[in-house]
C-alpha cells in the first residue's frame, strides 16, 4: 500500500513528510526529528519533507526538501550543504560488460583514469588554460570548444543539452567578495573528484522489464557499460557557504531569527545578504557541473587508452542534490531548497530538458562502493512531495564509528577481493578508505523500494559496480 510508505509527522514547530518504508522510519534517529522541528520555525515555510535515505547533517539534514513563496521566502546555506551543485552525472559507452570481464583489464582501466584524473586531494587538475571566471558565470558554455568533445556534431552532440542546467545565470559583481587565494584554489581544483564520498565508477546495467521502453529511447541496453560520476564544487563552493555565514548570522541577529540550533542559517529571500548568497550559489552550481563534465572528459581520454580511438561516451544526464532555486508548481512560483535530495520529474513535465520531454528525465541515485546503483524517471506522484526523491544510499554510521567497527576483511569481502567478481579500487589499501565500505550505509535497495512504494519515481535501469576511482585523502 503506498500509504505505508508516506508519514505526517506533527512536531511543535509544524509537520514535516517522510517517504520511508515501515522499517527504514523506524531506524531514524531522533535527532532527525530535533532537526526538523528547528527548520520548521524558519518564518513562511510551506513544506518540508525527508526521503528514506535521510541522516544528520550540519544544521539540516541531508535527505531534506524544503519550501517557500518565493515572494515571502527565504533562502538557508544550511539547507543547501556546503558542497554545493554536488550532484551526479552518468555516461553510456558503446561497451559490453562482457568486454570487462577481465580483472586485470579493469585494474589497467583504473590505473589509466589515474593518469588523467587526479586523486590526491591537493593535486592540481590538467585544465590550467580554462578561464575560471567564464566557468563560474557561464557553465557549460565557458568552457573552450576543445572540452566539448561532440560540439563539432551538433546533431548528435549531448553535453549541453542532456543536463539539468548547463548554465545558472547570476549578478557578477558577488564574485568582487572572493579573496585571490579562493580563486586560485578553486582554478587548481577543477577536473578533480575530491575525497570523502565522491568517486567515478564503471558499471555495468539491467534493464527493468517494465521500463524496458523508456530506457531504450535514453540509449541504454542490457549489459551496457556506464560511467557514474559523484562530485561537487570543491574549494569554490565551501568557500561561499564559508564567506556568507557570518552575513547570515548578523541579519538573523538584527531582526532576532533563530532557533535552538545555532547552525542552521538562514535569511529573508529579499535582504541583500540573502541575495549575496544566491548569487554565489549560482555561482557554485556552474563550477559543479563543469566540474563533472571535465572528471568525465578525462575518463574519456582514459578510456581512448586502454579501448582505442571507437571508444563512446554519451551523456545520459547530468543533476544536482545539493542546492536551491525557483520552480513553478501548478503556476505558483516557490523557492526549493535540496539538500541530499534528487528533482525527478515524469514525463510531460514543462521543466524536462527537451530531449526527455517524452518520457521525464534520468534521475540518478548512487548506492554505497561495492552496491548497485539505479537509474530511476519521475512518476506522476511525484508532485506531492515537489519531485523529490532520494540522492543516494545515506549513512547509517560516522566514518570514525565505521573504522572502529567494520574490519579490513568484511569490507574485502563486500568488494569480492581475490575474486574474478572483484570490484577493482584505485586505493592501494583499502584501509585508506575503510569509512565509505557498504557498512557504512543504509541498503540502497530498501531505500528505492520506499521511493518506488511512494509512488515518486520508478525504476529504469540497475547499476552494478565493476570498478571504482575514490579522491585519496
Amino acid at each position: 500500500m503506498k500509504e505505508n510508505y508516506i508519514q505526517q509527522v506533527q512536531l511543535p514547530s509544524g509537520v514535516v513528510h517522510v517517504y520511508a518504508g515501515p522499517e527504514l522510519f523506524k531506524s531514524f534517529d531522533y535527532q532527525v526529528f530535533q532537526m526538523a522541528n528547528n527548520n520548521l520555525q524558519i518564518p513562511n515555510q510551506v513544506y518540508m519533507s525527508y526521503t528514506p535515505d535521510v541522516h544528520v547533517g550540519v544544521g539540516t539534514c541531508i535527505g531534506t526538501t524544503a519550501v517557500w513563496n518565493t515572494h515571502d521566502g527565504y533562502v538557508s546555506p544550511s539547507i543547501v550543504g556546503s558542497d554545493i551543485g554536488c550532484g551526479m552525472r552518468v555516461h553510456m559507452t558503446n561497451l559490453h560488460k562482457d568486454e570487462l570481464k577481465d580483472v586485470k583489464l579493469r585494474r589497467k582501466l583504473v590505473k589509466t583514469i589515474e593518469k588523467y584524473l587526479p586523486v590526491e586531494d591537493h593535486a592540481r587538475g590538467h585544465f590550467s588554460d580554462i578561464r575560471l571566471e567564464n566557468i563560474v558565470t557561464k557553465g557549460l558554455h565557458g568552457l573552450p570548444k576543445k572540452y566539448i568533445p561532440d560540439g563539432y556534431t551538433p546533431r548528435k552532440a549531448t553535453s549541453l543539452t542532456h543536463v539539468e542546467s548547463s548554465k545558472f545565470t547570476l549578478d557578477e559583481n558577488a564574485l568582487n567578495r572572493f579573496p585571490s587565494d579562493v580563486w586560485h584554489r578553486s582554478h587548481r581544483q577543477l577536473g578533480t573528484l575530491g575525497n570523502g564520498n565522491h568517486f567515478a565508477e564503471i558499471q555495468s546495467i539491467e534493464i527493468a522489464e517494465e521500463n524496458r521502453e523508456v530506457a531504450e529511447a535514453w540509449g541504454l541496453f542490457d549489459g551496457q557499460v556506464v560511467v557514474m560520476i559523484h562530485s561537487g564544487s570543491r574549494a569554490w563552493g565551501g568557500s561561499v557557504s564559508q564567506y556568507c555565514s557570518s552575513d547570515m548570522l548578523k541579519v538573523m541577529r538584527m531582526n532576532g531569527l533563530g532557533t535552538a540550533d545555532p547552525k542552521l542559517l538562514f535569511a529573508p529571500l529579499d535582504h541583500p545578504a540573502a541575495q549575496t548568497y544566491v548569487n554565489l550559489m549560482y555561482s557554485a552550481l556552474n563550477y559543479a557541473v563543469v566540474n563533472r563534465h571535465l572528471i568525465t572528459y578525462a575518463i574519456r581520454e582514459a578510456g581512448k587508452d586502454v579501448f582505442g580511438s571507437k571508444f563512446e561516451m554519451t551523456t545520459l544526464y547530468d543533476l544536482m542534490h545539493n542546492y536551491a532555486w525557483e520552480e513553478k508548481h501548478e503556476g505558483e512560483s516557490y523557492f526549493v531548497h535540496r539538500k541530499g535530495a534528487t528533482r525527478s520529474l515524469p514525463a510531460g513535465h514543462p521543466d524536462n530538458p527537451q530531449p526527455y520531454q517524452n518520457t521525464g528525465h534520468p534521475a540518478l541515485i548512487p548506492g554505497s562502493m561495492g552496491t548497485a546503483s539505479y537509474i530511476m524517471v519521475g512518476a506522476q506522484g511525484g508532485k506531492a512531495n515537489f519531485h523529490s526523491i532520494c540522492h543516494g544510499a545515506g549513512r547509517i554510521r560516522s566514518r570514525s564509528a565505521t573504522k572502529r567497527l567494520i574490519t579490513l576483511n568484511e569490507f574485502a569481502s563486500s568488494m569480492r577481493v581475490g575474486t574474478d567478481e572483484e570490484i577493482v579500487v584505485n586505493q592501494r589499501s583499502l584501509e585508506s578508505i575503510l569509512d565509505e565500505s557498504p557498512q557504512a550505509y543504509k541498503d540502497v535497495d530498501q531505500i528505492i523500494e520506499s521511493v518506488v512504494g511512494a509512488g515518486l519515481a520508478e525504476v529504469v535501469a540497475k547499476c552494478k559496480p565493476l570498478a571504482a576511482v575514490k579522491g585519496a585523502k
